[in-house]
């Protein structure tokens, strides 16, 4: 089994900052994606950022140039960095992952995961 832990969410000030992190566990061939994304109360869930295994990142839009995603191969812990949080940040944002593991047989295949979502509140 996968595993993966979030952490670093909470309620800021708008302008203000917070670091999610996520570190994945288990049986972990390759981890090719850690990506995180973003649902907040009646709207679908959302692309925040990803980040390959080469390092090559992806921004929405909305975030882009005030947040910043990261990771430690070594850790296989993804990294969040958002600042100047604005009221519309505010959401449960989940980690996602994109691997490689062996399936039932054996072989190879591709597998993703989720984490179970951390709440991120920006109001004064």
């Amino acid at each position: 089994q996968v595993r993966l832990v979030e952490s670093g969410g909470g309620l800021v000030q708008p302008g203000g900052s917070l670091r999610l992190s996520c570190a994945a566990s288990g049986k972990i061939l390759s981890l090719n994606v850690m990506g995180w994304y973003r649902q907040a109360p009646g709207k679908e869930r959302e692309l925040v950022a990803t980040i390959t295994i080469g390092g090559s990142t992806n921004y929405a839009d909305s975030v882009n140039g005030r947040f910043t995603i990261s990771r430690d191969n070594a850790k296989k812990t993804a990294y969040l960095q958002m600042n100047n949080l604005k009221p519309e940040d505010t959401a449960v944002y989940y980690c996602k992952i994109d691997y490689l593991g062996h399936n039932s047989d054996y072989g190879y295949e591709d597998f993703e995961s989720w984490g179970q979502g951390t709440q991120v509140t920006v109001s004064a």
